[in-house]
C-alpha cells in the first residue's frame, strides 16, 4: 500500500485571497476541482511538494461543517489529505494505532474517504482518501496567469506530544522519518512533501499548523512579492515563509 502527503486544504469564505497568492505569486497552476454538496474546492500544484487546496461554502445544509468552521475560526487550514492505494487496509492500521475514524464514506468508487478528528490527529483534520481518478475540469475565471514556478517546501506543525504525531505520521501514514529530535521531527514522502513537527505545550486539541513554507525553483521572491503574501497570507488564516 502507497500513502502520500497529497494537499493541504484551507476553508475561506472567498476564493480571491487564495487565487492570487497561490496561483499568482507562488506559481500554482490548476490541477483539479468541482462542486461537491455543500461547498467548491480547487486544487493548485506547484513544483514540488504538495498541492493546496482552497474550499468555499456553497448553501444549503451541507455546507454547515464548512460554515461552522468559517464561523468560528474564519478562513483558515482545515485539513491535511493523504491519498491512498488501499483505504481499506488504512483504516484497519488506524483503528489499530487505537483511532477510530470519522465519516468513514466507501460508497463511491471514485472517492472513497474516511476522516480522523482534531483531538486525535493532533490539533488539525486529517482526511484519508483513495481517489480512482483525478476530476477533469477547467480552471476557474478567476484564477490569475500563474507567477514564476514556486516549491511547496515545508510544512510545520507544532504538537503537544511529538513522540505520539511522529507515530501517527510515520507507522499510520508512511512518512519517512528524515529527523528525530527532542523538540523537532521531519518526515518526507515522495515528491518534495516534507513535514516538521515541532513541540509546543498549551496548544488547542494538542496542535495547530504553525507555518508553510515556499521558495522559487529559479530566481529570488522581490520585496513586493514578500509584502503582498503577508497581507494576503494574513486573509487567509496561514503563515506563509518565502526563502531564497
Amino acid at each position: 500500500m502507497t500513502t502520500i502527503l497529497d494537499h493541504l486544504s484551507i476553508g475561506t469564505p472567498a476564493l480571491t485571497d487564495g487565487w492570487q497568492l497561490f496561483g499568482g505569486i507562488l506559481g500554482g497552476t490548476w490541477y483539479e476541482g468541482e462542486n461537491s454538496a455543500g461547498f467548491w474546492w480547487g486544487q493548485l500544484k506547484f513544483a514540488a511538494g504538495p498541492k493546496i487546496e482552497l474550499m468555499t461554502p456553497t448553501g444549503g445544509p451541507d455546507a454547515a461543517f464548512l460554515e461552522r468552521f468559517l464561523a468560528a475560526r474564519g478562513a483558515a487550514p482545515h485539513h491535511f489529505n493523504f491519498l491512498v492505494t488501499d483505504i481499506a487496509d488504512t483504516l484497519v492500521r488506524i483503528r489499530a494505532f487505537g483511532i477510530e475514524p470519522v465519516g468513514v464514506n466507501l460508497a463511491d468508487p471514485a472517492w472513497k474517504e474516511a476522516f480522523l478528528h482534531p483531538r486525535d490527529a493532533h490539533g488539525i483534520v486529517i482526511q484519508v482518501a483513495q481517489q480512482d481518478s483525478p476530476v477533469v475540469s477547467e480552471p476557474p475565471r478567476e484564477l490569475p496567469e500563474p507567477g514564476p514556478p514556486a516549491r511547496f517546501d515545508l510544512i510545520e506543525h507544532h504538537v503537544g506530544d511529538l513522540d505520539g504525531a511522529v507515530r501517527l505520521f510515520s507507522e499510520v501514514l508512511d512518512g519517512q522519518v528524515d529527523k528525530n529530535g527532542a523538540e523537532t521531527a521531519e518526515l518526507t514522502w515522495p515528491g518534495g512533501k516534507r513535514l516538521r513537527l515541532v513541540r509546543e505545550e498549551g496548544l488547542p486539541l494538542g496542535g495547530a499548523l504553525h507555518h508553510v513554507r515556499f521558495s522559487r525553483a529559479a530566481g529570488a521572491f522581490s520585496a513586493a512579492d514578500r509584502e503582498r503574501t503577508a497581507e494576503l497570507a494574513s486573509r487567509l488564516g496561514v503563515t506563509v515563509e518565502l526563502t531564497g
